[in-house]
């Protein structure tokens, strides 16, 4: 975990500050969105479509939101980050901060209050090229290994849905694929972005054609603050229709089309 402080008043980017409108919150919600007087956003720095490491801090769709919010708030923030999704979630109940960033699922939402989904991306396997996986199906079999980032949204949906496979978990998702490669298993699993450009890179792998699972990401806060998440759910529906979501994935590289509706 590491912790970059920014100023949501003063540091706001472009993108974000052409979404500044004011959204006057009362005590209830700042008790509960910024109890220590600063907004406090886990980035989970594993998903770069999400966020991705600046030479000045965290950048990304998700880092914009959080500043706009921050703005609304009238409070500064401060980016909490992680190298994994599921270092975040496993945090949830430790105080460390007060919105993120992730995958709904259910396992979760237990401890995370989610808003509707703000992107929604797709779950891949990655397999070598001579691999006789050829189809979504052909990896649910005895004796195939799949390697996934510990915690991560596709390792909880594939705990549930895979029978006969082997997950072979790795601390983060770019180490899972590091671990595919390194160790020789049969599948990688992964964001379908990060491990379309590592074939496009590696000719020796190719991507298994379709998707096993379709990932909402949504902006979360700790269960009981139900101020605090009834203000977040209409935030991020008013970044949605106000396309802050679309401008903030083109302007970190990213697909526009991502954008939930």
């Amino acid at each position: 975990m590491r912790l970059v402080a920014a100023f949501g008043l003063l540091t706001l980017s472009t993108v974000a500050h052409a979404q500044t409108v004011p959204m006057p919150p009362d005590a209830t919600v700042l008790h509960d969105l910024v109890p220590t007087g600063t907004l406090r956003a886990a980035i989970n720095l594993g998903n770069p479509v999400l966020a991705q490491p600046g030479p000045d801090g965290p950048i990304g769709v998700s880092v914009d939101l959080a500043r706009a919010l921050a703005a609304r708030l009238g409070v500064p923030v401060a980016f909490v980050t992680y190298p994994g999704a599921g270092a975040v979630s496993g945090s949830a109940g430790a105080g460390a901060w007060d919105i993120c960033f992730l995958a709904i699922d259910p396992k979760r939402a237990e401890g995370i209050r989610f808003t509707e989904p703000y992107v929604l991306i797709a779950g891949s396997y990655l397999v070598p090229a001579v691999s006789p996986i050829r189809s979504l199906e052909a990896v649910d079999r005895d004796g195939v290994r799949v390697s996934v980032g510990r915690g991560s949204a596709y390792d909880l949906f594939l705990s549930r849905a895979l029978t006969r496979a082997t997950l072979v978990r790795a601390p983060t998702s770019a180490e899972a694929v590091a671990a595919f490669a390194r160790d020789g298993l049969d599948v990688a699993a992964g964001v379908y972005q990060p491990l379309a450009a590592y074939a496009a890179a590696h000719p020796e792998v190719r991507l298994v054609p379709g998707h096993f699972m379709e990932i909402p990401q949504a902006m979360g806060l700790p269960v009981g603050r139900p101020a605090g998440a009834a203000y977040l759910a209409g935030f991020i529906a008013q970044a949605k229709q106000d396309g802050l979501v679309r401008r903030g994935l083109a302007a970190s590289g990213q697909d526009p089309e991502l954008a939930a509706p």
